[in-house]
């Protein structure tokens, strides 16, 4: 006879067990319909689930976060049905839920092609109208072991094995045959599911991610509640693929890569010239808000890494050497610790807190081959950190500054749609839980104090402590996790820092981790995306072109320029031996935000006649009042 209490606090009675299909048809027979899974007790469960005891229970549809991601569980598990129905004797492996969408990873000898994608998304279709019943199953380990292998699914046979012999091992069944191993929760039938998927491409994928492992063929698909939330996923996919920063970066000539050095960029004059204008513009911030911007090495001895903690928790992610002394180095793969060794060089006062230490460092870490990702993903790359060193009543108003100063800055730049998310300690992590439970009181206490809107990602702290993201949403619905802030009671310590507080006795100060951007090279590549490489003028690394109708005004047009660089603007004079429509369309393509134009009617008027990127408008304006005009246009909004 269980007692139901439900989300508002209304409470229902059963006289026998029930269902959380029951339960949703007895709150309303349109929730009934709606129900795709539940909570009970806060774990989600499958809506067939037998309820026998008291508990408290929340019902969740496709409106729901929890119902979507179920949409596109079921989804996969449907797509690996429909694979092996076509293609017999395809292995599967795993298929989780990601971003948007899913993925199973299938053992295949054929390549799957686009042609096969779209016989696979008619058979899951057909799969779905046919409203095949789900049903889960506890199964034994050695019987679990023993089935996979007897019908050639030896990854899944592997899977189990690796599974810890206290845990519960549930297969589910969709149908009369077709089974996988999954912890679930899934919809009750396939006819749940709607038809708003797509499948959207295929790649390679080593066997548990390792590069020693076979390699097997990833589907990736995603899914949607309803046709129209597909059709504008696909929209944004379709513009983000227009907007891809490498296309664009090539065709404005900023930079490349290459295979001699995997993961490091090759900047070119445009592209350097955007990277510098970065840096002038936050360290006229930062001087601005009371930073000191110092430089450490890059590379330093085994031993700092190792009272840091790098060592034990980074270490895999470090390029070292060893040198002919057998000392072993490490190049820096983040700045604090260098930070941490200039604080420490002197006596400190808590007269001195808050010191505020920024640093344009660059850091190596090694990430595998296949996630590199043109400026997205590095492993040679610039931080824009800071490191705050206070006392435990200066954390919540030295968050506040800084929070404060992120959001002005992404502002400046066009990102006024933020989102704070909080994340707390890591299962691996360094130092005492009591320090942890300081530290993120404190945090907490600081992001509460913002009066914005903030998420809680359990877990997800640094392994030093806990930590806020500032995730962008660019002009296209995208969300972009670039800057951090993170309180650390544990890193100063470690390495010896101290100050001497107000009764004389020396203390250990907290330490602020912070970056804005968080790595300049991939904030750049947010910047080209986010404005399809027509940046705003003031940080367009080629803000004009000056272009002479023929070559009797070369020498006008190279007066133009140079007035125009002396009043601190980037230009370029075009003298090449083409016609005038030829330069247009290619500096156009380059996304130079205007083009000067010089003829005989500029030279009698001394000015200049502007066609801006994207118009074919063109306005006459002297040149002296040109060079005013945008000479106040050549600095960020808030400046």
């Amino acid at each position: 006879m269980p007692n139901i209490t439900l989300p508002d606090g209304k409470k229902l009675n059963f006289e026998k067990s029930i269902t959380g299909t029951e339960v949703a048809e007895k709150i309303s027979k349109s929730l009934g319909k709606q129900a795709l899974v539940m909570s009970i007790n806060g774990e989600l469960k499958d809506l067939y689930t037998v309820i026998d005891q008291d508990c408290s229970i929340e019902i969740f549809t496709a409106k729901d976060p929890e119902g979507l991601e179920v949409i596109r569980h079921d989804t996969a598990h449907i797509m690996a049905m429909a694979v092996q129905e076509l293609y017999p004797g395809t292995q599967v492996t795993i298929g989780p839920v990601i971003e948007n969408g899913f993925y199973y990873d299938f053992a295949r000898k054929d390549p799957f092609t686009s042609d096969d994608l779209k016989k696979i998304e008619k058979k899951m279709s057909e799969i779905i109208d046919k409203d095949v019943k789900t049903r889960k199953e506890v199964w034994e380990r050695d019987k679990a072991i023993s089935h996979f292998k007897k019908i050639g699914e030896k990854y899944k046979a592997e899977i189990i094995e690796s599974i810890p012999k206290n845990e519960e091992l549930t297969v589910y069944h969709h149908g009369e045959t077709w089974h996988d191993l999954c912890r679930g929760p899934h919809l009750v039938s396939s006819g749940k599911i709607g038809k708003a998927f797509k499948l959207t491409k295929v790649s390679g994928a080593y066997w548990r991610g390792d590069s020693n492992n076979e390699m097997l063929q990833r589907i990736y698909g995603t899914g949607w509640a309803t046709q129209k939330e597909l059709d504008l996923y696909l929209q944004r996919i379709e513009e983000a693929e227009k907007r891809d920063h490498r296309k664009i970066g090539k065709e404005m000539d900023l930079f490349h890569f290459r295979e001699e050095s995997p993961g490091s960029v090759f900047w070119h004059q445009k592209g350097w010239n955007l990277f510098q204008k970065l840096v002038s513009y936050m360290r006229m911030k930062q001087d601005h808000d009371g930073y000191k911007e110092i430089n450490t090495p890059e590379i330093l001895d085994r031993s700092l890494w190792e009272k840091s903690g790098h060592w034990e928790k980074f270490g895999a992610n470090m390029y070292t050497s060893t040198t002919p002394d057998e000392k072993v180095f490490a190049i820096k793969p983040m700045n604090c610790p260098g930070c941490v060794q200039v604080f420490n060089q002197g006596l400190k006062s808590y007269r001195d807190l808050p010191l505020k230490m920024s640093e344009f460092g660059k850091v190596h870490r090694y990430e595998p081959s296949g996630a590199l990702h043109g400026l997205l993903r590095v492993r040679a790359f610039t931080q824009d950190d800071a490191h705050i060193f206070c006392t435990e009543e200066q954390i919540t108003e030295e968050c506040l500054s800084v929070t404060n100063l992120i959001l002005e800055i992404y502002k400046d730049l066009g990102f006024e749609d933020v989102i704070l998310k909080y994340s707390d300690r890591p299962d691996l992590r360094v130092g005492d839980d009591k320090v942890w439970d300081k530290s993120e009181a404190a945090l907490l206490e600081a992001i509460k104090a913002t009066k914005l809107e903030y998420s809680i990602n359990k877990g997800e702290g640094a392994f030093y402590g806990p930590k806020i993201e500032f995730v962008l949403r660019d002009a296209i619905g995208r969300d972009w996790q670039c800057g951090t802030l993170q309180v650390d009671l544990n890193l100063p310590g470690r390495l010896g820092a101290s100050f001497v507080d107000k009764d004389g006795t020396k203390k250990v100060p907290v330490m602020l981790h912070r970056a804005l951007f968080g790595s300049l090279e991939r904030f750049i590549g947010i910047l080209i995306e986010n404005y399809a490489g027509k940046l705003p003028f003031w940080i367009s690394p080629l803000q004009a072109v000056v272009i002479p109708i023929s070559s009797d005004f070369d020498e006008y047009a190279k007066s133009v320029a140079k007035e125009l660089k002396r009043s601190g603007l980037i230009v370029e004079v075009d003298l090449k031996n083409h016609n005038l429509n030829y330069k247009i369309r290619d500096h156009s393509l380059t996304k130079v935000p205007m083009l000067l134009i010089c003829g005989k009617k500029e030279v009698d008027s001394n000015s200049v006649t502007i066609r801006r990127l994207d118009s074919n408008k063109q306005e006459n304006m002297a040149l002296k009042e040109f060079i005013k005009k945008y000479s106040d246009l050549n600095k960020a909004p808030s400046i």
